[in-house]
């Protein structure tokens, strides 16, 4: 089992470090709820999303209308904090890890939807995340974070080719 301890040292506002044992990762945005032990209220998301709050409820509304359940939340543990896991049946798709002003989006790509999302109109900065991204034996993860609702865009398509792959 992987331990992480969050570091509050004086690192700059909203800058946070993880420890993994001797390795330190740097987080500029952790999960705001961290710490807890039931998932976030809607009053308590709201809050904490701010004015991406907007994006949250978008994305949220789109994901249904393409078979998505977005109901379930998780968390591995209350030191990781809690992210929503819309699912297709017992797939999931994608989490939403919600952050203080923002919330994060991450994937897991297969290969071939690694491809697919090479060939698409992804950004170009999308493009270079998933470039850089290490391959697991579940896929190759692609991390965004959303602001507003024209950061969905890279969203809604790497969404649609999961789907498709």
């Amino acid at each position: 089992m992987l331990m992480y301890s969050v570091l509050l040292a004086a690192r700059g506002p909203g800058v946070y470090s993880l420890t993994k044992s001797r390795k330190t990762v740097r987080v500029d945005l952790p999960n705001a709820f961290i710490g807890n032990k039931n998932p976030p209220s809607p009053k308590d998301l709201t809050a904490t999303l701010g004015s991406s709050a907007a994006a949250w409820k978008e994305l949220t509304v789109w994901l249904p209308q393409k078979g998505l359940s977005c109901t379930e939340w998780h968390s591995s543990s209350p030191k990781h904090g809690w992210a929503l896991r819309p699912k297709l049946k017992s797939r999931n798709i994608l989490y939403m890890g919600p952050c203080q002003g923002c919330f994060r989006v991450s994937l897991v790509l297969g290969d071939r939807a690694v491809a697919a999302a090479r060939a698409s109109d992804l950004p170009k900065a999308v493009l270079k995340e998933i470039a850089g991204a290490k391959r697991y034996g579940e896929g190759t993860p692609v991390r965004l974070t959303i602001k507003t609702p024209e950061d969905l865009v890279p969203v809604r398509i790497l969404v649609d080719i999961k789907l498709a792959h």
